[in-house]
């Protein structure tokens, strides 16, 4: 399905209104705290109108625009995983009752009646969401809650204009314009005082919902334009990664003294899994009140840059942050091919931009592939050869 609309600013207001209508809580991008963050929002003045962003290794700054522009920045520091997979969750509450004891899981069910669309998903955002649905729901083990609303979750997305410097998705296999995963895909046109968005539908749902909004139909011209949007951003890539036997790369380099080298920067903060849109590792917590009548089990975001992540038997297995970066990037990159059949990351760069130790993971793989590992350096001193491949585990 490949229909082609488009919006003006009142039909984008309206889009948000025909959603709202629906009984979805749509979720955008607002400015919020000197960031640009994932919230309700309820009119188009919600949406970051002429704010982008700075983004580079340790660094990350709102910037005024030139312009009008609603989605003119990268991606923000949270993707929509915080909402479908959220950092904190209440699995279940329990209560005593003289002898008795009754479990209660409704308030886990209340949270999740409403159903969200998402406004201003980025392409990154949308592979990561793909790459879940994958980790949550083709396994064995269902991860029901994360599955009741993704299943209802109505996605908006946006082609990306201005990516930052830390982007580098295209390295990937993916890019600026979102090529499924969507049920309206839109692409933001700013030609002097004229604000447009060409919206394409990729679902039956999203063709419903578009035909309650005053829209018109697009021209070559706005087709060619909004290509061309894709294409300018495509090529402004902050990053490259090369991925060419990434996973040989990184098999092959398990005693490299690169490890050394980053864990004398790394600072084992989690920052980065905790951006990471795909990063899907957990723990559980166990509450009780002072009672003792009512007690509750949680499900938290966890790291595996954690020393308690991998605490097994009396004691952990990845002592060292060496072992714990060594850990994170060889399943990110390498493993997680041989776990899930694709790669781990997307390429949104949200590692690279908060990192305080301004760590950068492309070129971490890129200088992997370069130092000389302990049992296969050459003598010419020329790059190494592939070596015997050897696995590190993953979540």
């Amino acid at each position: 399905m490949e229909a082609t609309h488009l919006l003006d600013l009142g039909g984008l207001q309206g889009l948000i209104d025909a959603l709202t209508a629906r009984g979805y809580r749509v979720i955008g991008p607002t400015v919020r705290d000197g960031t640009i963050v994932l919230a309700p929002v309820t009119t188009v003045d919600d949406l970051p109108r002429g704010w982008g962003d700075e983004q580079d290794a340790a660094h990350y700054r709102l910037r005024r625009r030139d312009d009008e522009a609603l989605f003119g920045f990268a991606a923000p520091p949270q993707a929509v995983k915080q909402v479908l997979f959220p950092a904190e969750e209440l699995i279940w509450r329990g209560r005593r009752t003289g002898t008795d004891f009754a479990v209660d899981e409704r308030g886990v069910a209340e949270s999740d009646n409403q159903p969200y669309a998402f406004l201003g998903a980025r392409s990154c955002d949308l592979r990561a969401m793909a790459i879940h649905d994958t980790v949550l729901l083709g396994r064995q083990y269902v991860d029901v809650r994360y599955g009741a609303r993704r299943e209802g979750a109505f996605v908006v997305a946006v082609t990306c204009s201005d990516p930052a410097g830390t982007c580098f998705c295209v390295s990937t296999g993916g890019g600026p314009r979102p090529d499924a995963g969507y049920d309206l895909a839109l692409a933001e046109l700013l030609d002097g005082g004229d604000h447009r968005f060409v919206v394409t539908v990729g679902t039956d749902r999203g063709a419903q919902v578009l035909a309650e909004v005053p829209s018109r139909p697009v021209t070559i011209d706005e087709i060619v334009a909004a290509d061309e949007v894709a294409v300018r951003a495509a090529g402004r890539m902050g990053r490259t990664l090369d991925t060419d036997g990434i996973k040989e790369v990184l098999y092959a380099a398990a005693e490299s003294p690169r490890w050394d080298d980053v864990a004398s920067r790394c600072l084992a903060c989690t920052n980065c899994t905790m951006v990471c849109p795909t990063c899907f590792c957990t723990s559980v917590e166990d509450v009780a009140d002072l009672t003792g009548d009512v007690a509750e089990r949680h499900r938290v975001w966890d790291s595996c840059f954690s020393e308690d992540f991998s605490y097994i038997h009396g004691g952990s297995i990845r002592p060292e942050i060496r072992s714990r970066y060594r850990q994170w990037l060889t399943h990110k990159l390498a493993s997680w091919i041989d776990q899930f059949g694709m790669s781990g990351c997307v390429g949104c760069g949200r590692c690279i931009t908060w990192c305080p130790a301004a760590i950068d993971i492309t070129a971490e793989a890129a200088a992997l592939r370069w130092v000389a590992q302990p049992a296969l350096a050459p003598a010419s001193g020329a790059p190494p050869a592939p070596g015997p491949v050897r696995t590190t585990g993953g979540a």
